[in-house]
């Protein structure tokens, strides 16, 4: 029995016996993971893989002003089902240069000129609603998602970071970027908005749902709020603003000072963002996992030849702080040409000039301060085949964007860093959307910084090349001691980093143990040792790659920053090895014909045995840094060598508290 024979059977099946509800069920292509929908009093689902439940009868919907509560009383009109299998997409600018697509679908349409769609991947699930009431404008109340998982299942919640806890309102407001909480949904702050992705894990066998969007357009972003004493999670949007005044940090946001009663107000015939359960049995298949891609709007642009990812010379973190030069170090010309002529040196990409050029508390990136001459930067940069990035404040960005991208793509700046935007409602989404078209037609990147996690829009625009919306190393410029940013980086990874690329600033060449860290605003350190930092930039999927520290630290330290520079920063495969979360990670990416190994370890000392097996037949020869003899007490201690891969192709790394391992793996 075919699977659109199966699902009519339980159809049919349920009319005859009278039932009032009916069920139906999808599989994915492995058969490993099912999706029981029902259509009763309210429209509910169920999720299982391997006989497990995963996520107990749920209730969804949407409460529509003009329509009512689509998704209570269902009446089931007709079910359609189809698969796609073998499907390749081409992801230039990603993980891994061509994404497989096979799944299972079920679309199921309602009386009420509304339908849903679901699918099953062997990735996960995912759910969309539609509706069909052609030009008729819609107001959206609110969209029920009642996530009812297992008794004792437990989350990584990361909260909003601003406002108070009785008021959510306040809370809508924030930077995306906090650390992780990990305790019984139960236990969960049900006062406070939890940011997607949100990872639950199941009481049986270690299996692991993480909760995110895609496809989020013309409406606003998902978060998650506990119920107390319980295990289910709500989902909760931000409503529209009504009323929002210049303000912020340094005037360069917009404060909502009124809202509406509704969170978007839309077109009637649509589709709704993909709602995604991303389903791992272990903890190594979060951190590949393809759900957010695949499920954002294919890409209209026909040219990404002019699209550029690569490294970054910056200059925020590391305070401008320069040693043994003539000039002034600070926001000026000298500087920059400084920072120009380190990129030059060691074939970096980008130079990005972060706040300051622009005369502050005047939302104006049209003014800048005298010390600043872009064009001649810009015909510096050049010279010396290096690229511009121009950071950009969230509203003197937006006020005059046209303009705005128009002047600097004609002077030659190649992109923007926009920070503060720190909202995720329908308005800040539908800026995104624009601000990543305007950038497109002018061939312009972005770097949308001071936002919320990736939601598919990196696919539909690939020059939006990277998001912030993770708690990133510019934390331990100001964190106290006992902050814990080494758990942290091996969290996120399973979590954040599964919607798509992270722009978590990684290079330090200061490097501190658990004891000897201590934060420093100017000559700022990372935790843990130097191998860590050069594992992340295998690890931490991102683009458009910055090295955070001074110059002058990077030609201190040649060998490290040639080993950085070589490192690509996109990938043409990615295998993920024995990895868990919050202990340590391993995994492999491929550029070419070149391998590249990440290792990243907790605050125990920690020997693992890598099985390469995945390499093709032949010889290889490996690059490799690893934590010196003395890591544990000098965080800077690190040993290079050069070894060829034994024929078992596996290799025993030992990593020190905070430690990291990485190789470069070539054949001979």
């Amino acid at each position: 029995m075919n699977k659109k024979t199966t699902i009519l059977f339980f159809l049919a099946l349920h009319s005859i016996m009278g039932w009032s509800q009916k069920v139906m069920q999808l599989e994915s292509p492995n058969q490993q993971i099912e999706l029981q929908v029902t259509a009763g009093d309210e429209l509910t689902i169920s999720i299982l893989q391997n006989g497990t439940t995963l996520l107990k009868s749920s209730p969804i919907g949407i409460n529509i002003r003009e329509i009512g509560e689509i998704g209570i009383q269902p009446k089931v009109t007709k079910v359609s089902q189809r698969s796609v299998s073998g499907q390749k997409i081409v992801s230039p600018i990603y993980k891994k240069s061509e994404v497989e697509e096979n799944y299972n679908e079920l679309t199921v349409q309602f009386k009420g000129k509304y339908s849903v769609v679901f699918r099953c991947y062997d990735q996960g699930v995912a759910y969309q609603f539609k509706t069909d009431f052609g030009k008729t404008p819609l107001t959206v109340i609110n969209e029920k998602a009642e996530y009812k998982f297992p008794d004792q299942s437990k989350g990584y919640a990361a909260y909003s970071n601003r406002g108070k806890d009785d008021n959510i309102d306040s809370q809508f407001l924030n930077s995306f970027e906090n650390t992780y909480d990990y305790q019984s949904l139960s236990s969960l702050n049900d006062k406070r908005l939890v940011i997607l992705p949100f990872l639950v894990e199941l009481p049986v066998n270690n299996k692991k749902v993480c909760i995110t969007e895609s496809d989020l357009y013309d409406y606003p972003g998902m978060f998650l709020r506990s119920e107390a004493n319980t295990f289910t999670m709500n989902g909760v949007y931000a409503t529209v603003p009504k009323v929002t005044e210049q303000g912020g940090h340094n005037m360069l946001q917009k404060m909502v000072k009124e809202r509406e009663d509704y969170i978007a107000k839309t077109d009637g015939k649509r589709s709704f963002p993909w709602r995604i359960f991303a389903i791992a049995e272990n903890d190594k298949e979060l951190l590949d996992n393809d759900l957010v891609f695949l499920l954002g709007r294919p890409s209209t642009m026909t040219d990404l030849s002019w699209i550029k990812p690569g490294k970054v010379a910056w200059d925020w973190w590391n305070n401008w702080n320069l040693k043994g030069v003539d000039f002034r170090a600070g926001v000026n010309n000298d500087t920059y040409k400084f920072y120009i002529d380190f990129a030059a040196k060691n074939n970096i990409e980008y130079v990005i000039l972060d706040e300051g050029w622009a005369i502050n508390k005047q939302a104006d990136m049209l003014q800048i301060i005298p010390q600043i001459n872009l064009e001649e930067l810009s015909a510096y940069a050049k010279s010396k085949n290096v690229d511009l990035i121009l950071w950009a404040g969230y509203w003197a960005f937006h006020r005059d964007m046209e303009k705005v991208v128009k002047h600097y793509a004609d002077m030659g700046i190649k992109g923007f860093k926009v920070d503060f935007m720190d909202r995720d409602d329908q308005k800040m989404v539908d800026f995104m959307w624009e601000a990543a078209e305007v950038c497109a037609n002018h061939k312009m990147l972005l770097d949308y910084h001071g936002t919320c996690k990736p939601f598919g829009l990196q696919r539909t625009y690939p020059n939006v090349i990277n998001f912030e919306g993770v708690n990133g190393l510019e934390q331990l410029k100001w964190k106290p001691q006992g902050y814990d940013q080494v758990t942290y980086d091996l969290t996120f990874p399973f979590i954040r980093m599964l919607a798509g690329p992270v722009d978590y600033t990684q290079g330090a060449m200061r490097n501190a143990t658990k004891k000897g860290y201590a934060p420093n605003y100017s000559e700022p350190m990372s935790q843990g040792t130097r191998c860590r930092q050069l594992a992340e930039y295998v690890i931490f999927e991102s683009p458009f790659n910055m090295l955070c520290d001074t110059p002058i630290n990077y030609m201190d330290e040649q060998e490290c920053t040639d080993f950085i520079t070589s490192i690509p920063t996109i990938w043409d495969e990615t295998v993920t090895l024995d990895s868990k979360i919050a202990q340590y990670i391993t995994m492999a990416r491929r550029s070419k014909d070149t391998w590249y190994i990440g290792a990243m370890n907790d605050w125990k000392t920690r020997e693992l045995e890598i099985d390469l097996s995945f390499l093709s037949d032949g010889k290889y020869q490996m690059e490799v840094f690893r934590d010196g003899v003395n890591a544990d007490r000098n965080a800077e201690d690190y040993k290079k060598e050069t070894k060829i891969l034994p024929n078992n192709k596996k290799i025993k790394i030992k990593m020190y508290p905070g430690g990291g391992y990485t190789a470069k793996i070539s054949k001979q």
